[in-house]
């Protein structure tokens, strides 16, 4: 008999998420983001669930490739760019958009064969810190861009540091209009947040990422709040029961200690299948459909759970650890961390299944 843990991929959770996302900013095109694995959702199963979006965003040049060769023809770009001579020409062969984000990048383009053209995002640093242009550096990087034969089209780029919190994305955005006023070309800004709380910087492509995949990008607004339903659930079961007395200590470092007599539950699931480690005592679980809490520290296969209140839990008895009537990111809150890294932490030795 198989291990019991296993990690559902809800299809129609995920359209309806692109669906609310291509609602908030009708006038936008969608780059449906799909790296890492689609947020550890699964590439291919995530690209079938976007097909309707009108291109997809990732970083892994490879997994390009095996979107073309599935058949997908929207725009596909690259978020990092390229980093060698042979991915260039991978990308233009294959029709990539490329991002720039590093004036030394511009070299690549000479390695481009006579006729290959490729299509440009310029990525500009507007406050965020991470990759991107300077604006001081931005015209002598237009200038060379538009003397190469190589270049298809440009649009402007950028990306925001605190779209989901009361900083919003002001200062940023009015970096981005000064620095790229005079070029009056597409420009792509809007992440999740800025795609539901920030119409004016939708632009002409929206880039949803966390949202797709059932998740809030705002601290204290739910995803369920915002119409969006939870694509992955992972589930387990009781494994084991165990009766404490007071004093008795639950798992390594004997972190929690009972006050009382208990009765508690063993799941199949821990730090090796993605779970945690991290996650504290009282991290919300599901058990029976009862909400109960973690105890003690999570191990690298198991976890234990309070099953106070729960007198029909025994060995078999469904957990949710995350997903369907428990969100993600109150398991992440409880631990943290955020619901992104819970996703991309699923272990490849989980089962995963689909389901519409």
């Amino acid at each position: 008999m198989p291990r019991p843990i296993q990690a559902s991929i809800d299809l129609a959770a995920l359209r309806n998420n692109l669906a609310v996302a291509r609602r908030a900013a009708p006038h936008a095109r969608t780059f449906a983001v799909i790296k890492a694995n689609a947020y550890g959702h699964g590439l291919m199963r995530s690209a079938r669930a976007f097909a309707a979006a009108d291109g997809f965003a990732i970083l892994e040049i490879d997994n390009a490739v095996r979107l073309r060769e599935a058949g997908y023809r929207q725009p596909i770009l690259l978020l990092e760019g390229v980093f060698d001579c042979h991915e260039l020409r991978a990308a233009a062969e294959h029709g990539f958009a490329c991002a720039i984000h590093d004036p030394e990048q511009l070299g690549l383009l000479k390695a481009l064969p006579g006729g290959a053209r490729i299509d440009v995002f310029v990525k500009l640093n507007t406050g965020m810190n991470r990759l991107g242009i300077v604006p001081r550096m931005l015209q002598g990087v237009m200038a060379a861009l538009r003397a190469e034969a190589q270049v298809r089209s440009l649009t402007l780029m950028t990306h925001f540091a605190c779209a989901d919190d009361d900083r919003g994305i002001g200062e940023q955005w009015q970096r981005f209009g000064s620095a790229t006023r005079e070029y009056r070309l597409p420009c792509s800004a809007a992440n999740s947040a800025a795609i539901l709380r920030h119409p004016q910087a939708h632009g002409d492509w929206i880039r949803p990422g966390i949202m797709l995949y059932g998740a809030s990008p705002f601290a204290g607004v739910s995803a369920a709040a915002l119409g969006l339903l939870p694509a992955m659930t992972l589930t387990s079961q009781l494994i084991g029961l165990q009766e404490l007395s007071p004093g008795d200590a639950v798992g390594y470092g004997a972190t929690f200690v009972a006050q009382r007599p208990m009765r508690i539950g063993i799941v199949a699931c821990g730090y090796a299948d993605g779970y945690p480690r991290h996650a504290p005592t009282g991290t919300p679980v599901l058990v029976a459909g009862v909400r109960t809490g973690t105890l003690g520290r999570i191990s690298m296969d198991m976890l234990c759970v309070d099953l106070t209140g729960i007198p029909q839990a025994d060995r078999g008895s469904p957990v949710t650890l995350w997903g369907e009537g428990l969100p993600a990111d109150e398991v992440a809150s409880a631990a943290g961390t955020v619901s992104y890294e819970l996703f991309c932490a699923l272990a490849a030795r989980v089962p995963v299944v689909e389901r519409e």
